[in-house]
């Protein structure tokens, strides 16, 4: 994508962490914004910083683990815009424990969130972003979208899909000007976790060093990055990298 100045922008899980910073990174580029979150107070703030940088911005409160929201979305972008040329699909949720412990429920709405919601938003809105001379998909997945971990099989199943989605997605659609990324970072200063934890998603104590932690805006950059150069997988962060590299060489 040549020009972000002037795109029309949906994100999901725009209210805090990964989302907020690209969010807010957009607005900086001159991006017109839709905004997604199921928490209206913390998203009402974001609306008013990314207002800041003179751009139209739109907000949404949503619950992405429900269909009938998701619809009711992508309708009013589609009355409010009728045109996409970049959708970011972050909202997503954590289980770690024993996974014969997770309950059918907890099952049901991770997936919901991390893969069948971006998944819906894809479908609902690709034949508006083919339809334009340059558009992106986003997906933000995660370092354990390529290397596995105990614990947290729900989640690498989530992310893991969404891989392979976007690899997917690009083979096919990269011919009609649609790009496509898979943005794998590594550890993430975000509220992930803490809302895990209220949640009750986390059954034991589940601590990473604060040293390999990265804050949201060293993510969102890349992100921009990737639109801007199209590239199909980005894994960001050194632990993240590593990571990645150890694995294919000893997996």
């Amino acid at each position: 994508m040549k020009v972000i100045r002037g795109k029309k922008a949906l994100v999901t899980g725009a209210a805090s962490g990964i989302g907020r910073s690209i969010a807010l990174a957009l607005a900086r580029e001159g991006a017109d914004l839709f905004l997604l979150d199921n928490n209206a107070e913390k998203l009402s703030r974001v609306i008013e910083e990314a207002r800041a940088h003179g751009t139209e911005i739109i907000g949404r409160e949503c619950d992405v683990s429900r269909p009938n929201e998701i619809g009711e979305s992508v309708q009013a972008l589609k009355k409010t815009w009728g045109r996409l040329d970049i959708l970011i699909n972050n909202a997503g949720v954590i289980y770690h424990g024993d996974t014969g412990k997770m309950t059918d429920a907890q099952w049901d709405r991770l997936l919901g969130i991390n893969l069948h919601a971006p998944l819906l938003f894809i479908r609902r809105l690709l034949p508006l972003l083919i339809e334009q001379s340059e558009a992106h998909i986003l997906n933000v997945c995660s370092i354990y979208g390529l290397v596995p971990k105990r614990k947290i099989a729900a989640y690498q199943m989530s992310k893991y899909g969404l891989v392979g989605l976007s690899q997917s997605l690009r083979c096919e659609y990269s011919p009609a000007g649609l790009g496509v990324t898979a943005l794998c970072p590594g550890l993430v200063d975000t509220n992930l976790l803490a809302a895990a934890r209220d949640g009750g998603w986390i059954t034991r104590r589940f601590h990473f060093p604060s040293y390999l932690s990265m804050p949201p805006d060293r993510v969102a950059a890349r992100a921009v990055r990737a639109i801007y150069k199209n590239k199909g997988l980005v894994v960001v962060g050194g632990h993240a990298r590593f990571l990645w590299g150890a694995h294919r060489l000893f997996p």
